[in-house]
């Protein structure tokens, strides 16, 4: 008889030998559905991203949210330049939810390498990581990974029609495959015949999927790399476009909330009877939280302004619950006691750096603070859901739909495949909308709608005071400089919440891991070529909800490291970009981007005064970040009350293979002022537990008035393209900073910069 030692030792080879087997197998296919797409008329579906219809129409599926980055454009480009579409017959439609649009990049970009890191063990563990999430990932838009991640299965899906089509007509035809071309929407022959897409598509349907497939070189492309119009901006323009807020289905009764002040509390008990006796109210109720939310309570009524009126009318005693102890400065002061009690988990290490900071000529130290900030999207949170006979259609602006739906089945006790997800443009999201508390919310509402739909919508103070905040963090930076102001030594250690391991106990409900790359992101995975360096980072774990926020731990960690970097430049009597220069020497990819930069903006060169007759300077500051270089050089003045104003950006971004020309540099505007709006003026506080924010007069943004001149150079590349949305934030806050210094002396170490 086999002991029990022996038969799990031999289960266990067998399982090692499975899984090794696995691995080395090609990540599975991302080409067809598990469900054949859902077809209208005389559409018939290719695959799983393209439909044709016989009017020449087509169809390309989308499993990216349109935020207002342009995604659908970049996306559509992509097969339409590999099937030789007509442009102007292009259509995009939302995908279903399904294995195939699983995002592969978020996660793979979130394993704890750096950029430059070729070692084998992550060639492995990528490889690994994309063959998992492909089967067990989810649907996801963010990361600034959508054009990255699908690059080759938008081409390949485009490429793969394409050849159906050929073999459609060349069948029809009687004449070899290869004699035929594609161009416009149209399959020609030399002989003179031709045939449009629509009427070879339900031929094309029957043709077998292409085993292999020839993606055009790059220099074939007629499509790719041109300034190509939004596929969205003309119902943008006249008013039919459809977000979140606009789902209106027949029936609807709108909900409004008011959460419990402090964070993560809950309803104690409430009495609704002044708000029962009012106008339009239909029902009032106390809401659980949700998914890292607060408790709150709730009225339906016939329209949203009634709801808002009533739902201010109820009594509410709170369970104030853990976070009734927090304030700013304790957070402060628990992350400063972080760094003096750990060294924290180191992301990068190279070489003996506590050996050469002893031996340095030199050294200089100093301490960076971020504080929490809000999202702030245009768009309030909304979410519309209709529960009725053992189902529910949930209308709503979402990041994650696939899990949206999870959620929404499991706060109504029901199969996932029962509950119908449509997912509408967001006004806005910048990592908001990767939340599920507010979706969870609204189908517990919505189960009290007597079968009607419900829209829950939120105040924007509730938006403001209830929002999963970027992490409030503290850095502390050591550098050591040999006698001749030459870099020996580096080393950062940064505090603050990590994003990733609340984040998956929300979606998933699984333990925190202990480890989150985003926490020291922007500090451990720049390009510098330090001698000797140490960057770690210490997690606090704190009551205030936090999730991700536009360009994440880049966000704060660029301002820490490269302010820092100035420092040093400054100290040591060099010119900023010469400092930086010389730390590039085997990165010439970053030192394209800062020369680029620095002749753009004409470093060096004196600057005029502004129009009131204030002294001017330039700052700058280089970051790579989701892939891409950006380097940015800001000029600074100062108005009446030491108010910094920036007149000028001038913004050099490397981003691989530029699809798009105008979503590039509509992105890099964008960043910039979602940037500045932080660098210069927004920071949530927090007093017992509530924070003190309640709308944009209180978290301004920059306004047209202020905006300063942003110019915008692609640097041409035939890399992979890489990320766009989220780039372009990072180095403002630390080029602006670093112009603040040069024109005052003052350096400014916390966000947001203030000099008065």
């Amino acid at each position: 008889m086999l002991k029990r030692r022996t038969f799990l030792l031999g289960g266990a080879g067998a399982v090692g030998a499975l899984l090794v087997g696995w691995s080395v197998l090609p990540p599975g296919q991302r080409l067809t559905t598990a469900a054949p797409l859902r077809v209208q008329g005389s559409q018939v579906a290719l695959n799983g991203w393209v439909k044709i219809a016989a009017d020449n129409s087509v169809t390309i599926m989308m499993c990216k949210a349109e935020m207002g980055q342009g995604i659908h454009t970049g996306l559509a480009m992509l097969l339409a330049e590999e099937l030789d579409a007509d442009w102007s017959q292009v259509r995009v439609e939302d995908s279903p939810i399904d294995k195939i649009y699983n995002s592969l990049q978020t996660v793979v970009d979130d394993l704890p390498f750096r950029p430059d890191d070729d070692s084998a063990v992550k060639r492995a563990t990528v490889w690994i990581t994309r063959k998992l999430v492909r089967e067990a990932g989810t649907m996801m838009t963010g990361g600034s990974s959508s054009i990255n991640d699908l690059w080759l299965p938008m081409r390949e899906a485009g490429a793969s029609a394409r050849a159906m089509l050929i073999g459609a007509a060349a069948a029809q035809w009687k004449v070899p495959p290869g004699e035929c071309r594609t161009e416009s929407g149209q399959v020609l022959h030399p002989s003179g015949r031709k045939a449009s897409f629509g009427e070879l598509s339900a031929l094309a349907a029957q043709q077998p999927l292409p085993r292999k497939i020839a993606l055009k070189d790059p220099g074939e492309f007629k499509l790719i790399g041109k300034p190509v119009r939004r596929v969205e901006a003309a119902s943008k323009i006249n008013g039919t476009a459809r977000f979140g807020i606009d789902a209106l289905p027949d029936g609807l009764l709108y909900a409004s909330v008011t959460m419990c002040p402090t964070l993560g509390g809950r309803v104690a008990n409430f009495d609704a009877t002044s708000a029962a006796n009012m106008p339009g109210f239909i029902k009032g109720f106390a809401v659980a939280p949700y998914n890292g939310g607060s408790g709150a309570v709730a009225v339906i009524a016939d329209n949203p302004f009634r709801a808002m009126n009533a739902v201010k009318a109820i009594k509410v005693d709170w369970h104030e619950g853990a976070a009734s102890k927090v304030s700013s400065a304790s957070v402060n002061s628990r992350l400063a006691q972080a760094l003096d009690d750990s060294d924290g988990h180191a992301y990068y290490h190279r070489g003996d750096v506590d050996a050469a900071l002893h031996g340095a000529a030199r050294t200089l130290t100093a301490e960076y603070r971020a504080p929490y900030l809000a999202h702030g999207a245009v768009e309030p949170v909304n979410c519309t859901v209709q529960v009725t006979d053992g189902a529910a259609t949930v209308w709503v602006s979402t990041q994650v739909p696939a899990l949206a739906r999870q959620h929404v089945a499991k706060v109504l006790d029901l199969d996932a495949d029962k509950v119908d997800m449509h997912t509408l443009l967001l006004g806005g999201a910048f990592g908001r909308r990767l939340e599920l508390d507010f979706v969870a919310q609204a189908a517990a509402i919505a189960r009290e709608g007597g079968g009607r739909p419900v829209q829950t919508l939120w105040s924007r103070a509730q938006d403001f005071t209830h929002d999963f905040y970027r992490p409030a963090c503290v850095s502390r930076l050591k550098a050591g400089l040999d006698k001749d102001g030459k870099l020996v030594a580096w080393q950062s250690t940064s505090a603050s919440q990590a994003i990733v391991p609340e984040s998956l106990a929300r979606y998933y409900g699984v333990p925190r891991i202990p480890i989150d790359k985003t926490t020291s992101e922007g500090a451990f995975d720049q390009p510098y070529e330090w001698p000797a360096a140490r960057v770690a980072h210490k997690i606090v774990e704190l009551p205030v909800p936090v999730g991700f926020w536009r360009s994440v731990g880049h966000s704060h960690q660029a301002f820490f490291t490269e302010s820092f970097t100035d420092e040093l430049a400054v100290a040591t009597g060099q010119d900023p970009i010469a400092f930086r220069a010389a730390l590039l020497a085997r990165h010439p990819r970053h030192l394209a981007v800062l020369k680029r930069v620095a002749a753009l903006s004409e470093w060096g060169h004196p600057l005029t005064h502004a129009a009131d007759g204030a002294p001017r300077a330039r700052g700058v500051a280089l970051h790579e970040a989701f892939g891409s270089v950006v380097a940015q050089v800001a000029e600074v003045s100062l108005g009446p009350n030491q108010q910094i104003r920036v007149h000028r950006v001038v913004c050099v971004i490397d981003c691989g293979l530029p699809v798009n020309p105008n979503l590039i540099r509509q992105q890099m505007e964008s960043g910039i002022v979602f940037g500045l709006s932080s660098a210069l003026q927004n920071e949530i506080t927090i007093e017992e537990g509530k924070v003190k924010q309640e709308n944009f007069v209180d978290f301004p943004v920059v306004r047209m008035s202020d905006c300063p001149v942003i110019e915008t150079d692609i640097m041409p590349s035939q890399l992979h393209p890489q990320g766009v949305g989220e780039p372009g934030v990072p180095p403002i806050a630390p080029a602006v900073a670093n112009a603040v210094f040069a024109l005052t002396g003052k350096r400014l170490r916390a966000l947001p910069l203030k000099l008065a």
